[in-house]
């Protein structure tokens, strides 16, 4: 199993990556999956991958992607600079609890520290049906902001 960091020609099967990490999510909270159109969430992930704005790390295994964490750029005077934000994070259930999901992890804090960054912050799905996640990343050195994730359309 090696980690690598993406191309932008691997914005399809990331975008096949996302999709999947969301209908999961959908299942398991019994909502219904709101997601961009399937074209349109493949042209926002290479258009992101082009300007570098979206960094993104794939598991491959026997040239068969497996899973994938994307971190984005943020700034705030609360952090201190510049941080990352991992918006997205997936390994396939057939794949999980073997060491994948923290390996990526592993590789995007590596990437923080070499970006300088004061710190990665990341939103778990919802709890409890989540919970294996919050504990994943408290294992993994994450401490509990005891916030939530909220968010506004506009």
């Amino acid at each position: 199993m090696k980690i690598k960091r993406a191309l932008v020609d691997d914005y399809q099967v990331i975008t096949e990556l996302f999709e999947e990490l969301m209908k999961e999510i959908c299942e398991k909270t019994n909502r219904k999956l709101s997601i961009p159109d399937h074209y349109y969430s493949l042209e926002i992930c290479k258009n992101y991958l082009e300007k570098d704005t979206y960094i993104v790390f794939l598991a491959e295994e026997k040239n068969h992607f497996i899973g994938f964490i994307s971190l984005c750029i943020s700034h705030s005077l609360y952090a201190g600079g510049e941080f990352g934000i991992i918006q997205e994070f997936y390994v396939l259930p057939e794949y999980r609890s073997n060491g994948i999901g923290s390996k990526l992890l592993a590789k995007a804090i590596q990437y923080g520290k070499t970006m300088e960054w004061k710190r990665i912050e990341v939103a778990t799905p919802p709890l409890p049906q989540f919970s294996k996640s919050f504990i994943f990343y408290k294992n993994n050195g994450f401490i509990d902001g005891e916030g939530r994730k909220l968010k506004c359309y506009v």
